[in-house]
């Protein structure tokens, strides 16, 4: 949000697949700085490709834990309204449009089918869902 308010790029929130590859030349770069400074770092959401792994050589792989939590159309459709319930528990958001469950469903079995493929570690969300990582 700070590079957007600060009007150091056109692009919007809207725009993920552009803010991704905006950023992730930064994001990359920040993440191998805080390995050589064996700091800790969380990076969320839209900023990380599912091919992120190329980018790194492998002394930095091993250090870096990915992990993309996916819910099943099963889940999403029996517990959609809470969903949206606690869609800002972590963080408080501007109130967006209601989130389309179709699109959620979609989104979901895309993020699945990039995690195969590019064998990234996640938790399939199924029957409820465990806040509790083993990491």
């Amino acid at each position: 949000m700070g590079l957007i308010r600060s009007k150091n790029t056109t692009l919007t929130v809207e725009d993920d697949e552009e803010l991704t590859q905006y950023l992730w030349k930064i994001i990359k770069e920040m993440i191998k700085t805080n390995i050589e400074n064996k700091q800790n770092i969380i990076i969320e959401e839209c900023y990380i490709p599912f091919d992120w792994k190329k980018d790194f050589e492998e002394e930095y792989v091993k250090e870096i834990q990915y992990i993309c939590l996916i819910m099943t159309e099963e889940y999403i459709k029996n517990n959609y309204q809470d969903i949206i319930k606690y869609e800002n528990i972590i963080e408080q958001r501007k109130q967006q449009e209601s989130i389309d469950i179709e699109n959620l469903i979609e989104e979901n079995k895309y993020n699945l089918n990039m995690c195969e493929k590019y064998k990234n570690r996640y938790i399939l969300i199924n029957d409820k869902y465990d806040n509790k990582l083993d990491i």
